[in-house]
């Protein structure tokens, strides 16, 4: 193999063998390392950042098979040695020679792709590696080919650059360091990094050219690889923050733009103290279809309800923005809430984005003091009385979307002065895994709403013990507190 120093410099002692075979198991343990976590990662195709991840993992492969190969041509010296191979006890792999050539084959490693050759100038010899017979796909019977010859395979737009690069090396003394294409007889395209310097004679002259030539394809396919699915997984964050921020304006658009405490059906001896608030999810970043709303009806009456659609993102927030806007409409119409959950259901089901969704429609009379409600497979609206708290009695209503002509029941209650309703999408006490423990929680805190003062301080109390921890799904409450 041709000297990679320059004809005056001394040549160097190769390093110890017992340090290289501790880098070895090194490499070998770090690979195995690596590629577990590849093993590990997301393996849907549609997942940019899944992509992205396995994409590295498999760059880094590439790099540590180039490692590991380079290291193994070190320590055997002269790659035509062959010996038996022999467990490696720390690596917990075969070591030597013979197993850096499997390796080579399995994992498309370095070891039949760097090679080197010398062209003298002054004899017209070349000398070639095998490894760079292997590389050009150049049988062995034709020869090394000259400075001349190589263009030939090398691709149009990549031939000035490596006339170049030979010719600064040689006129110019310059190192070579850089990459073209090649097409081999076999068809194959590949990219070789080359890297070589003049060897000078004992006059200073360039003697000849020696270089490294090496195979890169692989290397730069994975890194292509890693470009771009940092890239698409750019362009979804991108397209993920754009939707959030479009959802986020429409709910805000949509949602009561109220904060605080607000006074509701002032007409009779029993008016209204209400407040709300949204929860956000925090194991999705998009927004949900939740809602709560309160509307004054003509004649006093008061429209209160809360509802939860399916999904995330524009699609539920848009969908919700149409439902509510429905839902208002229909309750000036003086439309009961049995008889608009129906609608609705209609609505839902012949909707262009099909969806399914609950929701509780109440309807407060503040002369009579009497609320008439209606649910489409939503939790039951929770009333606070004297200290204590209970679930009412729900009445039949199936999920709205769930199939056409449902019919939906309609029930009614009489309110009291002091009385606490809270109104809820079951977001608030579903907890991990489905279960709904936190119904009774929220019940538990009765002594604390009969404490209360107005609407808002009961829905810091229950943000207080439902907003802190983690929630999958986005959750509304809607408090409603009746004075006296």
């Amino acid at each position: 193999m041709p000297s990679h120093l320059f004809a005056d410099r001394p040549a160097q002692q190769p390093p110890e063998r017992g340090t290289v075979d501790a880098l070895i198991s090194q490499t070998r343990r770090l690979r195995g390392d690596v590629d577990a976590v590849r093993r590990d990662a997301v393996t849907d195709e549609d997942d940019p950042q899944g992509r992205w991840q396995r994409a590295l993992c498999e760059l880094a492969m590439h790099q540590l098979d180039d490692l590991g190969a380079h290291l193994g041509q070190l320590r055997a010296g002269v790659p035509e040695q062959k010996t038996e191979p022999v467990l490696d006890e720390s690596a917990g792999a075969l070591a030597g020679p013979v197993y850096e050539e499997m390796s080579a084959q399995r994992t498309g490693s370095l070891l039949s792709r760097v090679g080197s050759a010398e062209w003298n100038l002054l004899t017209d010899e070349v000398s070639w590696s095998e490894e760079l017979y292997q590389i050009f796909g150049r049988p062995r019977e034709r020869g090394p080919m000259t400075l001349d010859e190589m263009p030939s395979m090398v691709f149009a737009e990549d031939q000035g650059l490596l006339q170049a690069m030979v010719t600064d090396c040689l006129i110019d003394g310059k190192p070579i360091d850089g990459e073209f294409r090649i097409v081999r007889a076999d068809g194959r395209v590949r990219t070789v990094h080359m890297m070589g310097e003049p060897v000078l004679d004992s006059d200073g002259c360039t003697a000849s050219m020696w270089a490294v030539l090496r195979d890169v394809s692989e290397l730069r396919r994975s890194e292509r690889a890693v470009r771009e699915s940092s890239d698409s997984l750019q362009r979804m964050q991108h397209i993920e923050q754009t939707e959030r921020r479009v959802a986020v304006e429409l709910q805000e658009a949509v949602l009561p733009p109220w904060r605080g405490s607000l006074r509701f059906a002032t007409g009779g001896p029993a008016p209204l103290d209400l407040a709300g608030h949204y929860l956000p999810s925090v194991s999705s970043g998009l927004i949900g279809g939740d809602w709560y709303d309160a509307l004054a009806l003509p004649g006093g009456d008061a429209l209160l309800t809360v509802g939860d659609l399916t999904g995330h993102g524009v699609t539920a927030t848009s969908s919700m923005a149409m439902l509510l806007g429905a839902l208002r409409g229909m309750a000036v119409a003086g439309i009961a809430p049995g008889a608009l959950m129906s609608h609705l259901n209609q609505l839902l089901e012949a909707s262009a984005q099909p969806a399914l969704g609950s929701a509780l429609c109440c309807r407060y009379n503040p002369v009579t003091q009497t609320l008439s409600w209606a649910q489409a497979g939503h939790p039951s609206p929770l009333l606070f009385r004297g200290g204590k708290g209970c679930a009412l009695k729900r009445p039949e209503g199936m999920l709205l979307g769930a199939t056409y002509g449902a019919v939906y029941e309609q029930c009614e209650v009489r309110l009291r002065p002091g009385d606490v309703l809270v109104l809820h999408t079951d977001g608030l006490t579903r907890g991990t895994g489905g279960d709904d423990f936190g119904t009774d929680r929220l019940l538990s805190l009765a002594p604390r709403f009969a404490r209360a003062r107005d609407a808002q301080e009961v829905v810091r109390s229950v943000v207080e013990e439902f907003g802190q921890g983690p929630r999958e799904d986005d959750a509304c409450v809607l408090v409603v507190r009746v004075g006296g």
